[in-house]
């Protein structure tokens, strides 16, 4: 590996940082777990408490991007501390919540807390680590994230059966007050802040109702036309704020340089695929193959665990090589590994859906790294909270997309995947997985628009880049 040891600081900083990004991507998928026991509880209908999950991702996806750009005119670690207080504080309503209301108040506000957490601890590592490290460091937030929310459902599930509802979220405050010491022990202190920074006030708004908007249209049935068109009217009002705002919360001009839009595509297009496994493979692995509930878990958690155990390795590779290397191979083994799943007989059987996920996931693993390293390794250290912040939100939004999008696919190739035979699964899965697989060639072209990608020195401040 490139460059010398990490000393302890940087050691414990750079664990400060996964701690953060550990956090907000356990609570991201914990509460699913908890869904038919939170329903008893409180006695709700299942559609009264998806609102649990719902608030939580709401509140990320549509304040992500306000919460970066206030980290780079506060200080990114200032804003850090308070988002860790926030998600902690939350996550003890949440725990202390005496009805339905409560809790799903309680976890918008975790949300808000989690949207800080996303937004800044990928900006915050070239503040922790040498700018030779950042590969490695990236492919560890990126092994966090992957942990977070593959652990989430069992973990969750372990606690309830044994502890109670309250657990799940009770876990996160020593956890919390862990995180909040080592990141105020550990993580440099911010540079001096500019006096009289301004916020823009009314993009920010305009942006949150836009995104709500877009979401709910990904989660909501029955209003999915209108709230799209609702979400591409405010998007229209947002660049005109955005155009006459003396001190925009996004800088439009960020757009012209190559490096980030098509990171930013990349980054929604490789999450729409990735959350399809997610979909459509309990579905084959239950009724297309026939298996067993024990089974299906063990077989859905290969992937992440995959992705885990790859960030690391795929960090230090993305140090070796650079960047404007890895991504394309990546890439080539995110569409080779969705043909294969679009390809393969299903008479195979289980080795058929394991082997081309096991290429998914280590491709997600490798990508991840390579392209967060690549686009945060050229911004300027006045951008990073922003820009960081705007890799989130794209994740954030093609998590959402697959999921409605690539679930519909699914959907209209089987009529009613709860009750179609074990054929029409199978075909449903190889159609579904078809269209992800264009959607990697897509994202190939996308990504040789790229100018470079490489592991660059960051450059200062003072010289933004934009």
């Amino acid at each position: 590996m490139p460059g010398s040891p990490l000393t302890p600081q940087a050691r414990w900083a750079l664990t400060s940082l996964a701690l953060s990004m550990l956090m907000p991507s356990l609570d991201t998928s914990i509460a699913n777990a908890g869904l038919p026991t939170l329903a008893t509880a409180f006695g709700a209908t299942f559609q009264q408490v998806q609102w649990i999950v719902l608030a939580y991702l709401l509140a990320v996806t549509t304040l992500i991007v306000s919460v970066g750009r206030l980290g780079d005119g506060i200080g990114r670690r200032r804003l850090l501390l308070i988002g860790i207080g926030i998600f902690t504080s939350a996550s003890l309503c949440c725990a202390l919540a005496p009805g339905l209301g409560w809790l799903i108040g309680a976890r918008a506000v975790q949300g808000l807390g989690a949207a800080i957490m996303f937004a800044l601890t990928v900006a915050l590592v070239a503040d922790a680590v040498p700018k030779v490290r950042a590969g490695s460091a990236m492919g560890l937030l990126a092994t966090m994230s992957a942990t977070g929310t593959s652990l989430g459902p069992s973990l969750g599930g372990l606690l309830i059966a044994q502890v109670g509802w309250p657990s799940i979220f009770v876990l996160n405050v020593p956890l919390g007050l862990l995180n909040a010491w080592l990141v105020y022990r550990y993580l440099p202190a911010d540079r001096p802040a500019r006096s009289g920074v301004a916020f823009d006030y009314l993009g920010t708004v305009v942006l949150v109702l836009a995104l709500a908007a877009y979401a709910l249209a990904m989660t909501l049935d029955g209003y999915t036309l209108m709230l799209l068109l609702v979400s591409l009217c405010g998007a229209g009002v947002f660049v005109g704020v955005e155009m006459k705002a003396r001190a925009p919360l996004i800088r439009l001009s960020l757009f012209a340089d190559a490096r980030l839009s098509s990171s930013l595509a990349l980054t929604f297009l490789v999450t729409t695929v990735m959350m399809t496994t997610l979909v459509v493979g309990p579905f084959y692995l239950s009724r297309g193959l026939g298996l067993g509930s024990t089974v299906v878990g063990l077989a859905l958690s290969v992937g992440p665990l995959l992705a885990a155990c790859g960030g690391v390795p795929a960090g230090r590779l993305v140090d070796r090589f650079g960047a404007r290397r890895v991504v394309p191979g990546a890439l080539l083994g995110l569409a080779g590994g969705c043909s294969l799943l679009a390809l393969l007989p299903t008479r195979f059987g289980l080795p058929a859906y394991l082997l081309p996920m096991a290429v998914i996931a280590s491709s997600y693993a490798l990508f991840q790294a390579a392209n967060n390293t690549g686009l945060m390794s050229t911004v300027s250290q006045a951008q990073r909270g922003v820009v960081s912040a705007l890799l989130g939100l794209a994740r954030n939004l093609g998590l959402i997309t697959g999921a409605a999008v690539m679930g519909a696919v699914f959907a209209l190739a089987t009529g009613d995947p709860a009750q179609a035979p074990a054929e029409v699964i199978g075909s449903g899965l190889h159609s579904t997985f078809g269209v992800a697989a264009a959607l990697m060639v897509i994202a190939l072209f996308v990504s040789r628009t790229r100018i470079t990608c490489g592991s660059e020195p960051a450059r200062d401040a003072t010289n933004p880049a934009d």
